[in-house]
């Protein structure tokens, strides 16, 4: 399977199953759209006649000549590879069944902002308000190293509603992994998530000190992030927390941190938020659609979706220019490795919820992740008990990009492993559904980082030669 298509100046040819990607010059292109279905004599005749038409300067021979090594390729197994993945996708998932790495710990099922967008509710998702204890933190903790096998490196995620409310707990709790590190020969890897209004010196110490990674919640401009970021009274938090963002980033020397943002159907230019977030100096940035009703006035519509994927590839462009002027920023949907990028367990299998990666409430029950706490029939067991649930974990457990019949003919099938489980629940009803709109987001955010990617590694080698 291959897709093509032009970007950014690029003629840019995906082989999806070796992996490969090939920039291509217009001959090419237009041999390889044609390989599968025509001879070579077809081709040659009709590529040789479509040039010559736009007065291009182009013989039967550089097209043969380009057929062939259009053969080779494939025949060297980077083009036209068949899909031979689908019998050892069960097979991968199945050896690291049983072995958990991450946890998403809900040390706070409340909130201090009443944002109206939240999909968990402000903080509570959809039960009671409430603080998770040490003692089952501490449990929750023992439980991932109890369940991790030979894996050393864990990861916790500090969640909620907001953790910062629980912020003690917090520091306990990182302080009793470092006690057991040695011990269990593990290495802990922590992330904090907060919505900023908290944050004060110490939380940026600690923060600095100890979390591998901070995700900070900001929409953008400050008309967009005060439309819904806003605190019980109803007051916008955006003058609040950018000044703290900005002293806890510029301490933590401008690295490893995401600057979180959500857009909607009433920001649909995102793109205009992210030049606001390059204004007040972050450079690790991400913006996430809205996770919502189809009913909320929030929800992106279809009238939508042009706006948004010519965003996304605005956005590209902005990222090739800032480069290029010696200004470089992360975007976290198109951080992608054309030279290496994901094993094959990873392209099939996707992200682990309910298997290697689950989320734990401040009672110490155990959801597949943070988007199915507080659906009851997801509930997978306890910390103490473990995973009771079984049948439930089964549906995740079988959750690869095969177990999809939607994906199967998909380019992007690969890239995005058959896509979010909760997703796909909240959209469609099961796990194995497909959230098509966001498959639409996906695909072009894929066929931008692969450009922007591609760009960098052109640069790079133009530099390199001059």
């Amino acid at each position: 399977m291959i897709h093509q298509y032009k970007l950014y100046g690029l003629n840019i040819v995906l082989d999806i199953c070796s992996g490969s990607v090939h920039l291509v010059d217009d001959i090419a292109y237009d041999v390889i759209g044609m390989f599968s279905e025509h001879t070579k004599d077809e081709i040659v005749d009709k590529v040789f006649s479509d040039f010559s038409a736009k007065g291009e300067t182009v013989t039967r021979e550089d097209v043969a000549e380009c057929y062939d090594q259009v053969a080779q390729l494939k025949e060297a197994g980077k083009l036209f590879v068949e899909d031979s993945f689908e019998p050892i996708a069960g097979e991968l998932k199945e050896k690291t069944s049983g072995v958990v790495k991450a946890l998403c710990l809900h040390v706070a099922h409340v909130c201090n902002l009443n944002c109206s967008y939240c999909f968990a509710s402000q903080g509570k998702y959809h039960g009671e308000r409430g603080l998770m204890s040490y003692e089952v933190g501490k449990r929750a903790l023992d439980f991932l190293v109890e369940n991790s096998g030979t894996r050393r490196n864990l990861e916790v995620d500090f969640f909620g509603g907001e953790p910062l409310m629980n912020f003690g707990v917090v520091k306990d709790l990182v302080k009793y992994a470092r006690s057991i590190e040695k011990e269990k020969n593990k290495n802990f890897r922590f992330t904090l998530t907060t919505n900023g209004m908290l944050i004060d010196d110490d939380v940026i110490d600690f923060a600095n000190r100890e979390m591998s990674n901070v995700v900070l919640s900001l929409d953008g401009r400050k008309e967009v992030h005060d439309r819904f970021r806003v605190d019980y009274s109803g007051k916008g938090s955006f003058d609040t927390i950018v000044p703290k963002f900005q002293k806890l980033v510029e301490k933590r020397g401008g690295k490893n941190y995401y600057m979180r943002g959500t857009f909607t159907h009433r920001n649909p230019d995102f793109l205009e938020d992210i030049k606001t977030m390059l204004d007040l100096g972050f450079r690790e940035l991400s913006m996430e659609p809205v996770v919502c009703a189809e009913t909320d006035a929030s929800a992106l519509t279809k009238e939508d979706l042009p706006l948004i994927l010519s965003q996304y590839e605005k956005l590209g462009e902005l990222m090739i220019e800032k480069r290029r002027a010696g200004d470089p920023f992360t975007f976290y949907h198109y951080m992608i490795d054309l030279q290496g990028g994901p094993c094959i367990y990873k392209r099939i299998s996707g992200c682990g919820s309910g298997t290697e990666y689950m989320a734990v409430t401040p009672w110490g029950e155990l959801y597949p992740c943070h988007q199915f706490v507080g659906e009851e029939s997801y509930s997978l067991g306890n910390i103490w008990d473990g995973v009771t649930n079984l049948e439930k974990q089964c549906e995740f457990k079988e959750c690869n990009v095969y177990a999809r019949e939607d994906c199967r003919d998909c380019w992007a099938k690969l890239y995005c492993s058959g896509g979010c489980a909760a997703n796909a629940f909240h959209s469609t009803g099961s796990v194995k559904g497909v959230y098509k709109y966001g498959c639409e987001l996906f695909k072009k955010r894929m066929e931008c980082a692969i450009a922007v990617a591609a760009t960098e590694l052109l640069d790079r080698k133009k530099n390199c030669e001059s």
